[in-house]
């Protein structure tokens, strides 16, 4: 079982809320952009999802918002969660892959909030995601 996130963490990923509404699809964008760099990632992904008028980055956008809306309540996510892993397996995502998705979401995200994303927030989303990677391995 993960360890519990910190009542800070818990804190600070709802206090960017705000910046992924605003912000988030920008994220995610970026996001693939870093990822896709790697062709050993790419190449897990059907690229008819992506670009412009793909879907997956605003599905993302949408489960990343809600799981830093639901950071505190995480139960709310258990369907949402289990049917990630499912997909997951189904693609054979390995936990091996899990580092440069973390690499490439927390790269974005310093890269769209700028100065924004303080050294504290990182660490926090740093937490948040390997928490939940963590679940989905």
């Amino acid at each position: 079982m993960a360890q519990a996130l910190s009542e800070r963490t818990i804190a600070l990923v709802k206090a960017t809320v705000p910046a992924l509404e605003a912000h988030g699809l920008d994220i995610v964008r970026e996001m693939y952009s870093r990822m896709f760099q790697n062709p050993e990632i790419r190449d897990l992904f059907n690229q008819s999802h992506h670009g412009d008028t793909g879907s997956q980055p605003r599905a993302l956008t949408g489960a990343i918002l809600a799981y830093a809306n639901n950071i505190d309540n995480l139960g709310a996510l258990g369907a949402a969660v289990e049917r990630i892993a499912q997909k997951h397996v189904g693609l054979q995502i390995l936990p091996d892959h899990y580092p440069h998705v973390g690499n490439a979401l927390l790269g974005a995200i310093g890269h769209v909030l700028g100065d924004a994303a303080t050294e504290e927030i990182m660490n926090a989303w740093g937490e948040a995601y390997w928490f939940l990677a963590n679940i989905l391995i």
